[in-house]
């Protein structure tokens, strides 16, 4: 099977995926994230600030020597919400292209929702009516497939950077704080949940690290285990308990949490947030929790054409 990769760079991490494609099967070859927080500030300047751009170009230069370790078929990179918002992006793509040899594609929410979407569905036996939630950093993108098999897809600018950076301020967050950022999330999804045609049965799916996150915690796991948590199935009652937790929890104490991956300590509060208020707002009872997501979409558009 031909070998693919992919690299995502987001508002607070970049992820790579090298993977054989066969069809829809993606088999992993090695996966690897650093948060290198690249959106940092963008919500307040409009621009990547130079250690957050030397950051990033740090991690390009580690995975271009994982790369040289396989025989790739095909790179394609990635970059999302906050590479949409910047004035100085042109900086970031010389850079990426000068270290990788490829040059960053800024896609917009349309395109970064539907490559979620296949993702996702790549891992999981699903049918019927399905709503797929990515939660990013800076943006979280809403699919949702019609009976057609066309897809209504939405990005809205709340992620768990940007709520962070824009809401929750203290350690731990005050409860002032919390509802500042509980309505600025319910503001969003009200307006973009009258697009979807949701209806009883339908299944709402979540991915990314913030649901990860949270259902790691609400599994009650003490090291993260994503066979564990891929295909798990978090109640609305879970998540809201979870996010109350994590809400309460100083920084210190985050860190301690086995589960928890370094670079979520700081925004986990507010994408667990995104989470809870995305699922009151539209409904659903329940997120069924995938592990495969945008870099799944793409390596599978890569093995597909």
């Amino acid at each position: 099977m031909p070998t693919f990769a992919a690299i995502d760079c987001g508002t607070n991490a970049i992820r790579l995926l090298i993977a054989a494609v066969d069809g829809n099967t993606v088999t992993d070859h090695l996966r690897e994230m650093r948060t290198v927080r690249l959106g940092e500030g963008v919500d307040a300047t409009g621009e990547f600030s130079d250690t957050a751009l030397e950051r990033t170009f740090a991690a390009c230069r580690e995975y271009a020597e994982m790369l040289l370790q396989y025989e790739i078929a095909e790179l394609r990179f990635i970059a999302t919400s906050a590479s949409r918002d910047v004035s100085n992006r042109g900086a970031f793509i010389a850079g990426v292209k000068e270290i990788l040899g490829v040059e960053p594609e800024v896609i917009g929410g349309d395109q970064e929702a539907e490559l979620s979407y296949r993702g996702a569905l790549s891992g999981l036996d699903v049918s019927g009516s399905v709503l797929v939630s990515d939660i990013g950093g800076g943006s979280t993108e809403f699919v949702m497939n019609r009976p057609d098999h066309s897809l209504v897809l939405e990005s809205v600018n709340i992620g768990c950077v940007r709520m962070t950076e824009r809401h929750l301020y203290s350690d731990p967050p005050n409860r002032q704080e919390i509802e500042a950022a509980a309505r600025d999330i319910r503001s969003h999804v009200e307006l973009m949940g009258r697009m979807f045609p949701i209806k009883a049965e339908t299944t709402f799916i979540g991915l990314a690290g913030s649901v990860t996150t949270v259902a790691a915690m609400a599994l009650g796991l003490h090291e993260y285990d994503a066979d564990l948590i891929h295909g798990s199935v978090v109640s609305i009652g879970e998540v809201d308990a979870v996010t109350d937790e994590l809400l309460s929890m100083t920084r210190e104490q985050r860190a301690k949490l086995g589960f928890m991956h370094p670079g979520r300590v700081d925004v986990i509060g507010g994408g667990a947030l995104v989470l809870r208020e995305s699922m009151r707002m539209l409904g659903f009872t329940r997120v069924l929790v995938s592990e495969k997501d945008l870099l799944d979409g793409v390596v599978l558009r890569l093995g597909n054409t």
